[in-house]
């Protein structure tokens, strides 16, 4: 129970730092109008083709013509629907909203297949239109970065091989292995969250969230020191790489070897799942590795814009695996979504928004889970009606869509009755800076 505890922490605290990158990307973008220009054009060609779509009835991409998935205006409309609730999600807690992009894209009726590659294209269009490792994320040892993104690709060219071969054996097989990873991974994540939300609100304390005006003052970063990390630091293999110089005398070093082992079994999850695998390096580099929590937060969201732009150039465009049209769907809502998430966060219980995370989450397990029956049942590997297959996978679907849907009219309710007020903070705070 311990050790799932620190793990979920871990977890945590990876999606927390990537939700700032989130967030600080976001806010990139929207302020440079050359950047919005270019989304402005890269949106005219999508609206042609749906009126195209809309006229022909029957183009590719449709119902009768060869397409890996089915592809409509309604399917392009939800995507920006789901980027609005998982921008949402990571604006208002700082975590964890691309856990429901991939399993929200399947209940849409994206194969799984397509819906990792459009999630992993997502993140990296985001991160090459408005990132930049901002000074605020952390130190970045780029010694560490290099080995991790080089066992990385090797790891992305390995889960991007399983999930095509996978695929090309039987489609059917391919959503369900997708969504069983999903289902363990959101099981878990789900259950803590819900158990963290009720520890806190047993003990009549607010959560903090994590935007920026709510951070709490930095403690000095501290080295790890796990048995497991000191073990392998004293292993003198070479390339022999030196890290954490401003926070230990000399520095601490350690084999790159390790750190690429490391980096390969991120790549070959993200390849899989279709995430950049920040939730996996915080626990990896501090447990593991031995590496600050300080160091970990840079390296890690620099790690993330090779590994998904990689995973999702190599593994899956050049295999016609990326959905283009639903990607700029997807970054369109969370533009919006995140600047609108974090914004309420300043007039909102941190512990009510807890509280949705942690439902959200168990949502998708919920909607991963009651969609197996009827992938088992087609590939005859147990025998239910298929109205049951379909009333379960309705379920599921009904449930993640209504939790989610709920949540996003609340918080988007939350913002605009307080609209006034936060008007008047962000002209408080631009007076502020202008005066410093």
């Amino acid at each position: 129970m311990k050790t799932g505890r620190k793990l979920f922490n871990m977890l945590q605290m990876a999606a927390e730092a990537h939700a700032r990158w989130e967030i600080e990307t976001s806010t990139n973008i929207l302020r440079s109008r050359k950047k919005l220009l270019i989304l402005l054009i890269m949106c005219l060609p999508v609206l042609a083709f749906l009126g195209l779509s809309w006229a022909a009835g029957d183009v590719l991409g449709g119902k009768k013509a060869y397409a890996p998935a089915f592809y409509s205006t309604s399917i392009f409309l939800i995507t920006i629907f789901i980027g609005l609730c998982a921008g949402l999600i990571t604006g208002c807690i700082g975590a964890g909203g691309g856990f429901i992009i991939t399993p929200a894209l399947m209940s849409a009726g994206i194969k799984g297949i397509l819906a990792v590659g459009t999630d992993l294209f997502h993140i990296f269009a985001k991160a090459i239109m408005g990132t930049a490792v901002h000074r605020k994320l952390g130190n970045v040892s780029v010694k560490l970065a290099v080995a991790f993104v080089a066992g990385s690709f090797a790891g992305v060219v390995v889960g991007g091989g399983i999930n095509r071969a996978i695929y090309e054996f039987n489609p059917v097989m391919s959503d369900l292995f997708i969504s069983l990873v999903y289902v363990f991974l959101l099981g878990f994540l789900g259950i803590y969250a819900m158990t963290d939300f009720l520890r806190l609100q047993r003990a009549g304390r607010e959560h903090r969230t994590l935007a920026p005006d709510k951070e709490k003052v930095a403690k000095p970063p501290t080295p790890a020191t796990t048995g497991l990390a000191q073990k392998l630091q004293s292993v003198k293999m070479p390339p022999l790489i030196t890290f954490d110089e401003d926070i230990v005398p000399g520095g601490n070093r350690i084999s790159g070897v390790f750190v690429a082992i490391c980096g390969a079994v991120v790549g070959l999850v993200a390849a899989i799942m279709g995430v950049g695998g920040g939730f996996l390096t915080f626990p990896i580099f501090v447990y593991i590795l031995g590496v600050s929590s300080f160091t970990t937060v840079g390296t890690d969201i620099l790690q993330i814009i090779f590994t998904a732009g990689f995973a999702a150039i190599s593994q899956y465009a050049i295999y016609g695996f990326i959905f283009y049209t639903l990607a700029l769907g997807m970054l369109l809502g969370s533009l919006l979504g995140i600047q609108v998430g974090a914004l309420t966060t300043k007039v909102v219980k941190g512990i009510y928004i807890r509280g949705f995370y942690a439902t959200a989450i168990l949502a998708g397990f919920i909607n991963r889970l009651f969609a197996l029956p009827g992938k088992l049942n087609t590939m005859e590997y147990i025998s239910i009606s298929k109205g049951l297959a379909r009333t379960l996978d309705f379920i599921g679907l009904l449930v993640f869509f209504l939790i989610i849907g709920v949540f996003a009219i609340w918080v988007c309710a939350m913002f605009f009755k307080n609209l006034s007020k936060l008007k008047g903070e962000a002209e408080s705070a631009k007076l502020v800076e202008e005066v410093a």
